[in-house]
C-alpha cells in the first residue's frame, strides 16, 4: 500500500466523471428498477460496445466523431427496437433483453477474432479504463450528460415506451466507453437497489453512488488494483452498509412499495 498513487491529476477527471455519470445514472436505474428490465442497460451498453467495435474494424479513430456516430446509432436503434418490444410483448421483455445482450456480447467477441489484442480489448469495454479520463473529455461528457438531465426531469412523467429508451440509450452510450460495461450496470442498479425503501430515494442513490466512486478510486490507488472493479465492490458495500444502518429508519408507503422504489425526489 503506498499513497504515491493517490495524484489529484488523475483521481480528480475520475472522480468528476463519476458524479458525471451518477447525475442521470442514478434516477434511470430507479427506473428501471420500477418497470422491471434489470438488464436493459447491459445489452444497450453492449451494444454500444459493439458499435465501437464495429466502427474499429472500418480504421476509424478510437475517439473520433465515425465511431461515436457509430455507438450511439446502434444504441439508439436497439433502444427503439426494445420500446417497441415492450409495447406489444412486454411479458417476454426481460427474456428479449437478454437475448438482445447476448448476440452484442458474442458478436464483438466474432468481430475481435482475429486481433491480436481481442483480450485487451473486451476487458476494456467490460471493465473501463476510468483512470485514463482527462479533462478534455469531460467538457462533451457534460454536455450529454446536462441534456439528458433535462430532460429526464421535464419530460420524465410524459416519456412513453419508445421516448425512455432512446433517453436511456444516450445515457448509457455517452458513459460506457469512459467507464466499461460493468461499472455502468453497478451505477445504474446498485443505488437504486440500495435507495429502495427509503422516502428521499434519489439522494440516498446519488449518496450511494457518490461514495462509492470516491472510496473505490482511494483504494484502488493504494492497493494498485483495477479501479473499475474496486468501485464496482465499494458502491455495494455501501449500498449494503446503509440498508443495514437505516434499517429502522422511514419507510416508503405501501402504494410507493408496489412499484418496487419511491417516488422520485
Amino acid at each position: 500500500m503506498s499513497i504515491e498513487g493517490l495524484e489529484t491529476s488523475i483521481l480528480g477527471p475520475a472522480f468528476i466523471a463519476g458524479l458525471l455519470i451518477l447525475a442521470t445514472h442514478v434516477p434511470l436505474g430507479q427506473e428501471v428498477l420500477k418497470r422491471g428490465i434489470i438488464f436493459i442497460d447491459l445489452a444497450i451498453a453492449q451494444i454500444a460496445g459493439l458499435g465501437v467495435i464495429a466502427a474499429y474494424r472500418f480504421g476509424w479513430e478510437t475517439h473520433g466523431w465515425e465511431v461515436q456516430l457509430v455507438a450511439v446509432s446502434s444504441a439508439l436503434i436497439t433502444a427503439a427496437v426494445l420500446g417497441w418490444l415492450e409495447k406489444y410483448y412486454q411479458q417476454f421483455q426481460e427474456a428479449l433483453i437478454g437475448v438482445t445482450f447476448i448476440l452484442a456480447a458474442t458478436g464483438s467477441i466474432l468481430l475481435l477474432a482475429d486481433n491480436p489484442h481481442a483480450g485487451e480489448s473486451l476487458k476494456d469495454l467490460l471493465v473501463g479504463q476510468i483512470l485514463w479520463i482527462t479533462w478534455d473529455q469531460l467538457l462533451p461528457t457534460a454536455l450529454v450528460t446536462g441534456l439528458i438531465f433535462l430532460l429526464w426531469f421535464t419530460l420524465r412523467q410524459r416519456l412513453n415506451y419508445l421516448g425512455f429508451y432512446l433517453l436511456f440509450a444516450l445515457a448509457v452510450t455517452n458513459s460506457v466507453q469512459l467507464i466499461g460495461v460493468y461499472l455502468v450496470f453497478a451505477s445504474l442498479i446498485i443505488p437504486a437497489l440500495g435507495s429502495v425503501g427509503r422516502r428521499r430515494t434519489l439522494l440516498t442513490g446519488y449518496l450511494i453512488g457518490g461514495s462509492g466512486y470516491g472510496l473505490g478510486l482511494i483504494l484502488s490507488s493504494l492497493l494498485d488494483l483495477p479501479s473499475g472493479a474496486v468501485i464496482v465492490w465499494s458502491i455495494a458495500a455501501i449500498a449494503l452498509l446503509i440498508k443495514l444502518v437505516t434499517k429502522g429508519g422511514p419507510e416508503m408507503s405501501d402504494q410507493d412499495r408496489q412499484v418496487g422504489v419511491g417516488k422520485l425526489e
